[in-house]
């Protein structure tokens, strides 16, 4: 013990004890809360020795520093720091699947709103580990068993212990550099950069893009959009004349599904389904449906599934959302324009959360969204409408309140549901289900995701009730689709081999991917619908909706294809360059040739004894690269401003307020008068919000139903 403190007492070998304590944070993160995706024994060693070159590159600052009081303060402020950091990038990737970027930092603002609450709500009881060190450090110095080394240290011995670090740095790059070559240059999944360099490595590395990629934005020219309208012109599928204009005038109606996965469908738990409304309505004569439709969402998420919707074009490869970092500045040619302008279309979006969320209140004024109800348009005075991690309103209470401004919208209508209630996390009380049991297994945000799935269901079948009952059902298309994975890929393992029959001992990355499926269905009276086995991805949405309201999407950048056309390319691109057709997943790689595996048995294919289908799929791996590559040049270059389609007018976001829409909306409807299309006229200017019926327990109490337009007016919302 003598000996331990005698090293302790030293101003290097208290370092030392910093560092370790970082180290050991840094491997409990990366092998307990991030899922890197080891493969072998290199991978391993690299993951378990790269943490010490960058703490000892930044503790060494600290030595340079004459007065040991000062350079102790500084080693605690690093260790404190880089603790911090650590510890901030797991809560980052509990939410987001995805590490700290420069963009996520920059963009902070933009999203502080709903990022802090996001984060905070996945934290857990075991993190307290992660607190141990610093109660040390605490009664070490309590007890004097640590004083601080009051002899002077060399700086050349400072610049050695800088110089270590570098070398270590160097040392394993070199190593993660053999392992995967090109590394820096070429990586496109973020987890690469952390197994092999480090956590603390990714920020900077992350930083030096981003500043580079904004200098490839101010350096575009205009020539480069002829580029992108060959491709689009080339992969261009024509409509489907039997479903082109089917739904011609009749409102659209979006159902984004928080985090709703395709294995919900169908499921029961207990004996009873898990989503009994969206089941029927899955199987209904009148819905096409998709059993092999997949997110294709990058580190955006939400955000991205947006994107793609209203866009035809994919998130970002790296960093933050679309919307945050280039989505308020950015020209579009989105839906809500497009139907507007081609169709007459009034625009709207439902949202249970603030507005700044994801900079949403900017980037849907470049979309061209006429309206915006956030969550300041809902009652939210009792503390129980929403979760205590405010992800934002009940979506019972989304869709019952909303229904107050959707009468009032001019038909045809394009409007879009934000649901949240089925965000993992979202905390709400037992009574809210019903009678639902939910499952028993070890990890409770699994047993959460299959209550709030049926809270969901729940909500989606009050809203069609209510369609019904304002006879809306007949002159509108619903779509459904859920917007990304809920579940991360440990709690897919856990989940597929306790209730899918899966075997643990074969589970891999093939199985993740096939877990990415979400639903994705298209509601209309007398539409002729079905099961479709189609593969397809949200890139794929807006051509088909725009083909189904009759417009021909030919004009315009969007690098999907229509679902329902003859030419539909269903080979679908996910934004971390893997890909998946009908019959094999397929996974590029940068030493070889792709690794493909068999949809049909799971198992993975020597591709040396089938030289054809090797050929194809590195075809298919350099299509997908080129896909993306187009969809980032446009986003990251803003090339559509230019170009401008034939007969499309530039949304100028200035046209559009979202201050004062009640009032907005009246005078609309009062300059109309009798011409006015909206619900609330052909009501006879009476409201249809007492034909909507929830069994929300926030409405059944002391609460009154907001459902008077005279209400919203004289309370000015």
């Amino acid at each position: 013990m003598k000996k331990i403190q005698s090293i302790l007492n030293k101003r290097l070998g208290f370092m030392t004890f910093l560092i370790v304590c970082l180290w050991l944070k840094s491997l409990i993160a990366y092998y307990l809360d991030f899922s890197l995706g080891i493969e072998n024994l290199l991978q391993h060693f690299l993951l378990i020795v790269n943490p010490f070159a960058t703490t000892v590159f930044l503790m060494s600052f600290a030595l340079y520093f004459n007065k040991s009081v000062i350079s102790y303060w500084v080693m605690g402020i690093i260790h404190l720091a880089d603790s911090l950091f650590i510890y901030g990038n797991i809560l980052y990737y509990r939410a987001f699947s995805d590490f700290i970027s420069f963009n996520s930092i920059t963009g902070v603002g933009k999203v502080a709103n709903g990022l802090l609450t996001t984060t905070l709500g996945v934290v857990k009881v075991r993190d307290a580990i992660y607190l141990v060190d610093f109660l040390i450090i605490i009664l070490l110095f309590a007890t004097h068993f640590i004083k601080i080394d009051r002899t002077p240290f060399r700086k050349l011995n400072a610049f050695a212990t800088t110089f270590l670090g570098l070398a270590l740095f160097s040392a394993d790059l070199a190593g993660s550099e053999g392992n995967r070559p090109q590394l820096l240059g070429r990586t496109f999944d973020h987890s690469y950069i952390v197994k092999y360099l480090g956590i603390n490595s990714f920020l900077p590395y992350d930083s030096i893009r981003a500043l580079k990629n904004d200098q490839v934005r101010s350096n575009a020219t205009e020539t480069e959009i002829d580029n992108i309208l060959d491709y689009t012109k080339n992969n261009y599928a024509a409509p489907n004349a039997e479903y082109f204009g089917k739904a011609n005038g009749k409102n659209i109606i979006i159902l984004h599904l928080e985090s709703f996965e395709q294995f919900l469908i169908g499921m029961k738990i207990n004996g009873v389904e898990v989503t009994p409304f969206l089941n029927s309505l899955y199987n209904d004569k009148n819905t096409l449906s998709y059993d092999n439709f997949f997110n294709e969402v990058g580190s955006g998420r939400t955000s991205d599934a947006e994107t793609m919707l209203e866009s035809g074009l994919f998130g970002l490869p790296t960093g933050t959302s679309f919307f945050t970092k280039l989505g308020t500045s950015n020209t579009f040619q989105a839906a809500p324009a497009i139907l507007s302008q081609k169709k007459g279309y009034t625009s709207a979006v439902f949202h249970g959360n603030v507005g700044s969320f994801w900079s949403r209140d900017s980037v849907y004024k470049n979309m061209g969204y006429n309206y915006f109800f956030d969550q300041s348009y809902y009652d939210t005075k009792d503390p129980d409408t929403q979760s205590d991690n405010t992800y934002g309103i009940k979506d019972k209470l989304l869709f019952s309140e909303g229904v107050k401004y959707l009468e009032q919208m001019q038909q045809p209508f394009y409007a879009k549901f934000l649901t949240v209630t089925n965000h993992v996390s979202y905390q709400f009380s037992d009574e809210d289900n019903g009678n639902f049991q939910t499952t028993d297994l070890s990890d409770d945000e699994i047993n959460r995701y299959f209550e709030t799935a049926h809270y969901l269901d729940k909500s989606i079948e009050e809203f069609f009730n209510y369609l019904s009952a304002t006879g809306l059902d007949k002159n509108t298309m619903v779509v459904l689709y859920g917007d990304h994975y809920g579940l991360n890929a440990t709690q897919h393992k856990e989940l597929a081999t306790q209730l899918l029959g899966k075997d643990a001992n074969t589970w891999s990355k093939f199985n993740e991917t096939q877990m990415q499926r979400v639903p994705f269905m298209i509601h209309m009276d007398g539409l002729k619908g079905g099961v479709k086995h189609t593969y397809g991805g949200e890139i794929d949405v807006l051509p088909t909706i725009l083909h189904l309201a009759g417009v021909n999407t030919k004009q315009y950048i969007q690098l999907g294809t229509d679902l329902l056309s003859k030419q539909h390319d269903s080979k679908v691109t996910f934004r971390n360059h893997s890909l998946i057709t009908p019959k094999y997943t397929v996974y590029p790689s940068d030493k070889g040739m792709p690794t493909v595996y068999s949809n049909a048995t799971g198992e993975e294919i020597d591709l040396h004894d089938n030289p054809d289908l090797a050929t194809k799929a590195e075809k298919w791996v350099k299509e997908a690269a080129l896909k993306l590559k187009v969809s980032d040049d446009v986003n990251n270059k803003n090339l559509l401003r230019f170009y401008t389609p034939f007969g499309f007018t530039p949304v100028n976001p200035t046209n559009y307020s979202y201050q004062d829409q009640v009032q907005q909306m009246e005078k609309i409807r009062n300059d109309l008068g009798k011409k006015s299309t909206s619900l609330y006229s052909q009501n006879g200017n009476k409201t249809t919000t007492n034909l909507y019926n929830t069994d929300a327990l926030q409405l059944q109490n002391d609460r009154t139903p907001i459902d008077s337009w005279s209400y919203l007016k004289d309370n000015n919302k």
